[in-house]
C-alpha cells in the first residue's frame, strides 16, 4: 500500500473511531456519544428481541465451557464454569417471572437483566465493530510512540507497553491480559513488568466504561468521566507499581530476555511513522470489522453468565448480608476524611466492587453527583474483581498469587478513592 493509502486509512478510520467514542451527539435532546445512541436505539425499538438476544447469549456462554473443554483448565475455571451456568438459570427464572419475592425485587434480578445484562450484551459486540477504527489503523501506535519515553520514568514499565497499556484502556482485558503474558513469555516484559501492567491496565474497556456511566446516569459529563477514570487509573498505577508487593517482584525475564531497544529522533516523526506501518499492515476494513464483532460475540458470552450469577451473589450479599459493610469501614476513615456525602454508602460501595466491578453502580445509582463520580471512577480503576479480570490473570503465567492480587486491590480502591474526590470536589 502507498504512503498516501496508509494516511487516509489512518486518519480517516481513526476519526471514525474517536468521533463513535468520544464525541457526544444530541438526539432528541439526549447527549450522548454515538455508540450509546445505538444501544439506546436498539433498546426503545427492539426491546423483546434484544431481551431474547441477550437470554441466547446468556445461554451460549454457559455452556460453551462444557462443550469445549475450558472448564479442565484449572480449580477456577471449573467454579467459574459452575458459576455461569447458574447464570443461565437466574436469567430464565427472572425472565419468566418464577423466582421468590426476594429475588424478583425490581433492584435485583429485573435490575440485573434488564439494565445490566441486555445493554452489555449489545454494546459490547457493537462497540467491538467501532474499536476496530480507534484501535487498529494506527491510532494506537500513534498516542503509544509519545508515551514511550514516560512509560519507564512514571510506571516501571518498558516502552512498548504504552501501546499496550493505551489499547487495554479502550479494548478489552482479557485480550490484553492474553497479549501480556504472550509478550512476557517471549522475555519481553520481566516478571515485575508483566505483574505491573496486568494489574495496572487491563482495566474495563470504553464500552464497559459506558454502561457504568449510564447506570449512575453521568453520560451527559462522559468525557469528563472518561479522562479523570483515564488519569486516576494510571496515577494510582504509578504509586501501586512502588510499593509492596510489586516493588518486590522479581526484576528477571521468564526465558530468552528481549528487551527493547531505546528510541531516539522526532518522536513525532517515528509515531507518524508507527501509525502509517500499522495502518498499511491492517486487514481491510471488512474484515477487521468481521473479526472484531466476532471477539466482542465471545466476549460477551462470557461475560454476560457471570454478571448474572457473580453479580447476583455480590448484589444479595451487599443487601441481605453485613459482609460489604464490613468491608467498607476499610474505606470508611477516606471517603469521611474527603467529606463525599452519604460516606458509607461510597465506602460499601467501592468494597462491592471486588466481587463484580458493575455493582458499586447499582448501589450508588441513587447517591449526589459527586458521590456517584467517584464511585464510577473507583469501580473502574481498581482493575481487580473476582467476576472476570482476577481469574484472567490467575490463568496466565504471571507468577502472582491471590494473597498479592487482593493486596494490589486494597491499595489500587484507597489510592483510587483519594484522588477521584480530590478531582471530582475540584471539577464538579
Amino acid at each position: 500500500m502507498s504512503k498516501s493509502g496508509s494516511a487516509l486509512r489512518f486518519l480517516i478510520f481513526s476519526t471514525i473511531g474517536f468521533f463513535m467514542f468520544f464525541i457526544p451527539i444530541n438526539v432528541k435532546g439526549s447527549s450522548s456519544i454515538p455508540i450509546d445512541h445505538i444501544v439506546t436505539w436498539i433498546r426503545q425499538n427492539l426491546a423483546k428481541p434484544a431481551l431474547i438476544y441477550a437470554l441466547i447469549v446468556t445461554t451460549i456462554g454457559a455452556i460453551m465451557p462444557w462443550i469445549n473443554g475450558t472448564y479442565k483448565k484449572s480449580k477456577v475455571d471449573f467454579v467459574f464454569s459452575i458459576f455461569k451456568i447458574a447464570g443461565i438459570i437466574i436469567a430464565l427464572i427472572v425472565y419468566f417471572k418464577a423466582g421468590p419475592k426476594w429475588m424478583m425485587d425490581p433492584n435485583v434480578g429485573p435490575f440485573l437483566l434488564n439494565k445490566l445484562v441486555v445493554p452489555v450484551g449489545l454494546i459490547v459486540p457493537i462497540g467491538s465493530v467501532f474499536l476496530a477504527f480507534l484501535v487498529g489503523y494506527g491510532l494506537m501506535e500513534f498516542v503509544g510512540t509519545f508515551l514511550r519515553p514516560v512509560m519507564r520514568i512514571l510506571f516501571k514499565t518498558p516502552g512498548r507497553s504504552a501501546i499496550d497499556a493505551v489499547a487495554s484502556f479502550v479494548g478489552s482485558y482479557s485480550i490484553a491480559l492474553l497479549i501480556t503474558n504472550k509478550v512476557f513469555k517471549e522475555g519481553k516484559y520481566t516478571i515485575k513488568e508483566a505483574a505491573i501492567i496486568a494489574t495496572g491496565f487491563s482495566t474495563v474497556s470504553a464500552t464497559f466504561m459506558i454502561i457504568v456511566a449510564k447506570t449512575l446516569k453521568l453520560m451527559d459529563m462522559w468525557n469528563t468521566f472518561f479522562w479523570v477514570t483515564f488519569i486516576v487509573t494510571f496515577l494510582v498505577t504509578a504509586i501501586t507499581a512502588r510499593i509492596w508487593p510489586l516493588s518486590k517482584k522479581q526484576d528477571e525475564y521468564v526465558g530468552t530476555p528481549n528487551p527493547e531497544k531505546e528510541v531516539s529522533g522526532n518522536l513525532l516523526a517515528i509515531a507518524w511513522e508507527e501509525a502509517l506501518k500499522s495502518a498499511s499492515e491492517a486487514p481491510n476494513i471488512l474484515e477487521n470489522i468481521v473479526k472484531n464483532l466476532k471477539d466482542g460475540f465471545k466476549m460477551a458470552t462470557s461475560i454476560l453468565p457471570t454478571i448474572m450469577s457473580v453479580g447476583f451473589l455480590g448484589l444479595i450479599l451487599a443487601m441481605y448480608t453485613p459482609i460489604f459493610d464490613v468491608i467498607g469501614w476499610i474505606f470508611y476513615p477516606f471517603t469521611l476524611i474527603l467529606r463525599l456525602p452519604q460516606p458509607f454508602l461510597a465506602a460499601k460501595a467501592c468494597a462491592v466492587e471486588i466481587a463484580e466491578m458493575f455493582l458499586p453502580a447499582m448501589l450508588a445509582v441513587e447517591a449526589p453527583l459527586i458521590t456517584k463520580f467517584v464511585v464510577g471512577v473507583v469501580s473502574i480503576s481498581s482493575i481487580l474483581f473476582f467476576s472476570a479480570s482476577i481469574p484472567c490473570i490467575l490463568s496466565t503465567e504471571i507468577p502472582l498469587n491471590l494473597t498479592e492480587i487482593l493486596t494490589i486491590w486494597l491499595e489500587r480502591t484507597i489510592l483510587s478513592i483519594i484522588f477521584a474526590a480530590i478531582i471530582a470536589m475540584i471539577l464538579l
